[in-house]
């Protein structure tokens, strides 16, 4: 099964994760699976961009984005080549390195 390793991100999850992803598993879903709080705040829609992460490895293995990511990613905060929505990055059939941005734009909380 793959994995996906998660950088240490100082807030969300500061030491670092490795999680488990069944292919076809969005990014944003093995995270939150696992406990760590990537914020979503469309719920998953492709609707904003603060589940926006850089793929450092393992980017080629993911389905390229169709015209509404990219639309979205256009207006994300520190925008790069590695940039996805993890809400609509799959995982395939290897393992990806993925980081979470310092900073999100984002008008709402999740913490209910």
């Amino acid at each position: 099964m793959p994995q996906i390793i998660f950088l240490p991100h100082e807030e969300i999850c500061p030491e670092g994760a490795v999680v488990e992803a069944e292919p076809g598993t969005t990014i944003c879903d093995a995270a939150l699976a696992s406990g760590i709080e990537i914020e979503h705040a469309c719920e998953k829609s492709c609707a904003c961009t603060t589940c926006h992460v850089y793929v450092r490895e393992g980017f080629d293995t993911l389905a390229p984005s169709d015209e509404a990511e990219d639309d979205l990613l256009d207006k994300a905060w520190g925008l790069d080549p590695d940039s996805r929505l993890s809400c609509q990055a799959r995982v395939a059939n290897r393992d990806l390195v993925v980081e979470i941005p310092k900073y999100t734009i984002n008008m709402v909380s999740e913490h209910h």
